[in-house]
C-alpha cells in the first residue's frame, strides 16, 4: 500500500463525499482516500458511491471507514473490491477486528491518556491510526491530541506503522511530524470547505507542508 509503503511522509485525506474531490486529490499527489460508512458522520456516504469509488482502482489507495459495523455492511464492502484496507475506528474489539473476515485493517485508538495508547498494542495488526478523543464523536471533531505523548508512545513501538490524525491542517502538520514522527498523516475538515466538501487549495497546502516536514 502507498499509505504504508517505505518512510514517511504518507498521507491520507478522509471524509471524502464527491468524486471530483476525490480525483483532486489523486491530481494533488495524496497516498489514500478514506470513505466514511458511518451514518451517525456528516461525511457518510451511501452504498451506491461504490460505483464511482471502484473507478478509482489503480489510482490511490481507498479506505473504507467503518464505526462498529454490522456484519452485512462489513462484507458487502470488503467484497466490493473498491478497499484496499478497512479502518475500524469505532468500539471494535480485538477478537472482533482479527475475526471480521477483512484481510487487510487498520485500528483507530481515540487518545485520551497512556492507558488508551496502549489499547495499541491489543490489536493484531501493525496499522494503527491514532485520533484526538471526543466524548461526544467518533472522530472528525478537528480537536488535536498530546503530540507529545503520542510522540513517546510511537519511538517506544517501531513494531507499529503509525497514522496521525485529529485537528491536522496545514498550518500545523509540519509540527505535528515533527514531534510524533508518524509514518503517515491523516486529515479531513483541515482541508475541506464544509464538511464533506474538500477545498483543492488547502489539499495542495497541506500536501506541501507534509512534504516539506520530511
Amino acid at each position: 500500500m502507498r499509505l504504508f509503503g517505505p518512510g514517511a511522509g504518507h498521507v491520507k485525506i478522509c471524509g471524502i463525499t464527491r468524486e471530483d474531490d476525490a480525483l483532486d486529490c489523486v491530481e494533488a499527489g495524496t497516498d489514500a482516500l478514506g470513505f466514511n460508512f458511518f451514518p451517525g458522520s456528516s461525511r457518510h456516504i451511501p452504498l451506491e458511491s461504490l460505483e464511482w469509488i471502484r473507478g478509482l482502482n489503480g489510482l490511490v489507495d481507498r479506505v473504507a471507514v467503518v464505526v462498529n459495523p454490522e456484519p452485512e455492511l462489513l462484507d458487502t464492502l470488503w467484497r466490493s473490491g473498491c478497499f484496499e484496507m478497512i479502518q475500524f475506528h469505532g468500539d471494535e474489539s480485538p477478537t472482533q477486528c482479527a475475526m471480521s473476515g477483512v484481510t487487510n485493517w487498520m485500528k483507530a485508538i481515540r487518545v485520551r491518556n497512556d492507558e488508551s495508547l496502549a489499547e495499541a498494542n491489543r490489536f493484531s495488526t501493525p496499522h494503527i491510526l491514532l485520533d484526538s478523543w471526543s466524548p461526544a464523536a467518533y472522530g472528525g471533531t478537528g480537536k488535536t491530541a498530546d503530540w507529545k505523548m503520542i510522540g513517546a508512545f510511537v519511538a517506544e513501538h517501531p513494531e507499529h506503522r503509525f497514522v496521525l490524525a485529529g485537528g491536522l491542517n496545514p498550518s500545523n502538520v509540519a509540527e505535528a511530524i515533527h514531534v510524533v514522527r508518524p509514518a503517515a498523516v491523516d486529515v479531513a475538515g483541515g482541508v475541506e470547505e464544509s464538511p464533506g466538501k474538500k477545498d483543492p487549495a488547502k489539499v495542495r497546502a497541506f500536501l506541501q507542508a507534509v512534504r516539506a516536514a520530511i
